[in-house]
C-alpha cells in the first residue's frame, strides 16, 4: 500500500567529483539533473517504465522548475532523492523532490509537468489508471 504524502520512490545517489564547482559545492543546475533522474525512477516503480506511458498514448513534458537550496551538498556525499506529489491536475503534475543529504534537507527541487499526447505534444488527460497511480500518494 502507498504511504499518502510519503515519497514515491527513494533514490540514492552520490556526488560525483564532476558535479561539483570550483568551491567544491555540488553545480546548481545538477539538482535538476537529479530530480529528473527520480522522475525516471517513479515511472518505473509505478508503471514498470517510461515506455509503458508512451504505449498508453502519454507523456510529459516540464513546464516550470523551482530549486530552494537549503544546504550544500559535496564531492562523495551519500543523498536520497525522494519525489512527492504536491499537485494532481487533470493535465499537469507538480512532483516534489526532497534532496537529502544525512537525513537534512538540502535542496528541494519542484517540477510542473503537463501531460501531453507524445505525437502531437497538446496536452492532454492521462488514462484514468495513470492519474488513480499519483493519486495514491496525494
Amino acid at each position: 500500500m502507498a504511504e499518502r504524502n510519503g515519497p514515491i520512490v527513494r533514490m540514492p545517489l552520490r556526488v560525483r567529483y564532476h558535479e561539483c564547482d570550483q568551491q567544491g559545492i555540488v553545480f546548481h543546475a545538477h539538482y535538476l539533473a537529479y530530480a529528473d533522474m527520480a522522475s525516471f525512477e517513479v515511472f518505473k516503480a509505478l508503471f514498470g517504465s517510461h515506455a509503458v506511458l508512451l504505449e498508453r498514448g502519454v507523456d510529459v513534458v516540464v513546464a516550470e522548475s523551482t530549486v530552494r537550496y537549503l544546504a550544500p551538498c559535496r564531492f562523495d556525499d551519500d543523498l536520497s532523492v525522494e519525489p512527492h506529489v504536491e499537485r494532481l491536475g487533470t493535465t499537469s503534475l507538480a512532483l516534489r523532490y526532497e534532496i537529502r543529504r544525512d537525513g537534512t534537507l538540502a535542496a528541494e527541487v519542484t517540477n510542473r509537468y503537463v501531460w501531453v499526447d507524445p505525437e502531437a505534444l497538446r496536452p492532454t488527460a492521462p488514462p484514468g489508471d495513470v492519474r488513480d497511480a499519483f493519486r495514491e500518494f496525494t
